[in-house]
């Protein structure tokens, strides 16, 4: 009798739980979809899927009527709030083909430089703040695998202006190019108490490391709290490879916490997204390439490098939603 209740009890709670997440899954392979972006029709974020394919449902209202999936930085959706009843959601995330990585200088050398292209981009209570997007090579000792220099040669910024006491401020605090965490070697997240799993696509293997930093009582500085600090780290590999630097595909971060002001109420809930593609990989003895600085008040390019097809280009997702008020920094290259 006991037995019975207790697996009555155990299929009671399994059944809870997954009614309150939203698997989303590959139309092609059947495999779950992670970094599938939900947007409200106002333009805010309001779901991000793990390496599973699961948001929370709870995440989503009613009153925002339609919401918008993006993956791999492409509108993929509009689904309505009845849409999201069922407890899995197909989608056809072949969109584009996979870009193949340029292998340059096969000949070991003294570094490893691993070229692409990065996006980052924040926003505050789930609404966009500040974007950033360009082209970025790294440099790695060949012989320890440690990060030596981050190179940006060229990048945007865009900022949604907010009003305060009549003056136009824009926002571009946490705004910063991805640092590669636990890249060089990946035998470092397995240590501590990190959350890992694995997701073996049909293109390439997943990890998922989860970092819980700060603690729900926060640390406080000058009034300020910042408390419930998490990140998400998600990197891409060759598919079956043994997890090198040569296997390098992507790398994505989510850095959550959330920002208490004495004088206020309600705290803000922050996030940053940090993303990274490779598109060349190549060895080198010479770690003094061309790079300029990342000064968030203005963009510095020489190309229109983000009109190519395979560039990362959430601008453009963005400014769907917010059109003009989206405004670039000038050009200062």
């Amino acid at each position: 009798m006991k037995k019975s209740i207790l697996l009555l009890f155990l299929t009671f709670l399994f059944n809870f739980f997954s009614a309150q997440t939203i698997t989303f899954i590959s139309e092609k392979t059947n495999k779950p979809l992670p970094k599938v972006t939900v947007f409200a029709k106002d333009g805010s974020i309001v779901a991000f899927s793990d390496i599973d394919g699961k948001i929370d449902k709870q995440l989503l209202k009613p009153d925002q009527e339609k919401f918008q999936l993006v993956y791999d930085n492409i509108s993929v959706a509009t689904l309505s709030y009845s849409d999201f009843n069922q407890d899995v959601i197909k989608i056809n995330d072949r969109i584009k083909d996979i870009e193949a990585v340029v292998i340059r200088n096969e000949k070991p050398a003294k570094y490893i430089l691993i070229k692409g292209n990065f996006n980052a981009y924040v926003t505050v209570n789930n609404k966009l703040k500040s974007y950033a997007d360009g082209i970025v090579t790294y440099i790695f000792d060949n012989k320890t695998k440690k990060l030596k220099s981050i190179n940006v040669e060229q990048y945007r910024i865009f900022t949604l202006q907010t009003e305060i006491n009549g003056a136009f401020l824009s926002y571009t605090a946490g705004l910063e190019i991805p640092r590669l965490k636990y890249l060089g070697n990946p035998e470092e997240y397995k240590t501590g108490k990190n959350n890992i799993k694995e997701l073996k696509g049909d293109k390439s293997d997943q990890i998922e490391i989860i970092d819980r930093i700060g603690s729900e009582k926060g640390s406080s500085l000058l009034g300020i709290t910042i408390y419930d600090y998490r990140k998400i780290i998600n990197i891409s590999f060759e598919k079956e490879s043994e997890k090198t630097l040569r296997d390098f595909l992507e790398y994505s971060d989510l850095r959550y916490s959330k920002i208490k002001y004495k004088e206020k109420p309600d705290p803000n809930e922050l996030a940053l997204y940090n993303n990274f593609y490779v598109t060349e990989y190549s060895f080198g003895n010479d770690n003094d390439i061309k790079k300029v600085r990342f000064n968030k008040s203005n963009s510095n390019y020489q190309t229109s490098y983000w009109e190519d097809p395979s560039f990362p280009n959430m601008q453009k997702v963005f400014s769907s939603f917010f059109k003009d008020d989206l405004k670039e920094k000038p050009n200062e290259k």
